[in-house]
């Protein structure tokens, strides 16, 4: 297959002096009247810097959710093939195999959120092409053992999908450093957590340079829009300010498990290694309504496999933890 070539793919340098009358495009000058690189290259350079990752293992996506779509579409074959889950995970892994029609085999994590290796590798089909291990896993916010997944890397006859969209709250090493010892290994990053740019919807992946090379075949020529890289590439450089939002974030996200401790209601806290705590309460749908009620919005997670009477909190501003906090005195 030979992937769309846009008048951008053509000729490229677009900081040239040049009267650029070959894209069709709008010639009146608006800041956004030329089409987007198609290739980012000035963002994908200063991630490759950042990362120590080459230009050429790296892939952008509108979210990281169409950087997982692009992976189905690629590597698996609709009505044939088949896939493997980790639930409680990331709810969109089942939405996009149900929408390419590939089967999800889900295997549970065991009670306290850790991988059962073997059960893994028994659920194995010679048509599964994908495991799917979000780490820190959302919603319990755990940390996935790192034993584990290299098992997993060495066994499973498939490409491994490390989903890493909380990886900036936690001190473990990510796996973007281990991508050219495991060719099956997919990272996947967002800006949408720790860099506080969810609105521009910007994902990342990492892997070998083969399956980037693909993964760049299919997707859509002008997917990174101006405006979205304009400002990945200005949040990406003013690293001090996501490092002082990341501190804050910690501090607040230590300060909340240790106030919730304090309240009778709150029957478990989970350790979490992300930007939220997932809490177990006597009743969660009571607990979420009478939130609701006093301004608060939480996300109950008790339909979860494992988080029966389970609510999640997204770390807010330190006001805004207070305000939490203060709110949960009033409930009984």
């Amino acid at each position: 297959m030979k992937p769309y070539s846009s008048a951008r793919d053509e000729y490229k340098d677009l900081e040239a002096n040049m009267v650029f009358l070959d894209a069709n495009e709008n010639p009146f000058n608006s800041a956004v009247n030329r089409y987007p690189d198609p290739q980012q290259t000035a963002l994908k350079t200063l991630i490759s810097n950042q990362k120590n990752v080459p230009t050429n293992q790296i892939l952008l996506g509108n979210g990281s959710d169409e950087v997982l779509d692009l992976i189905f579409r690629a590597f698996c074959e609709p009505n044939q093939d088949s896939i493997l889950s980790l639930p409680p995970t990331y709810g969109m892994y089942n939405v996009l195999a149900n929408l390419n029609a590939i089967e999800n085999i889900q295997v549970p994590l065991a009670s306290n959120f850790e991988l059962e290796v073997d059960k893994i590798l028994a659920n194995v089909k010679t048509n599964t092409k994908l495991l799917f291990i979000c780490s820190p896993n959302n919603p319990s916010g755990n940390t996935v053992d790192c034993a584990a997944i290299e098992q997993l890397l060495s066994a499973f006859n498939g490409l491994v999908v490390i989903d890493e969209a909380y990886i900036d709250f936690t001190d473990e090493t990510s796996w973007t450093e281990r991508i050219n010892s495991y060719p099956n290994l997919i990272v996947t990053q967002t800006l949408s957590k720790a860099y506080g740019l969810a609105g521009i919807r910007l994902g990342i992946c990492y892997a070998s340079q083969e399956i980037i090379a693909i993964l760049n075949k299919i997707k859509p020529p002008y997917n990174i829009n101006t405006l979205t890289q304009d400002a990945a590439l200005k949040a990406l450089e003013n690293k001090n300010k996501v490092a002082d939002q990341i501190k804050t974030i910690l501090q607040e996200r230590n300060r909340l498990a240790k106030a919730l401790e304090t309240y009778s209601f709150v029957k478990k806290i989970y350790p979490s290694e992300a930007n939220f705590i997932l809490i177990k309460v006597d009743d969660a749908n009571k607990r979420y309504d009478e939130l609701i009620k006093k301004g608060i919005v939480v996300r109950n997670r008790s339909s979860q496999l494992h988080c029966e009477n389970c609510l999640r909190i997204s770390v807010g501003t330190p006001s805004e933890n207070t305000q939490l906090l203060t709110k949960l005195k009033t409930l009984k």
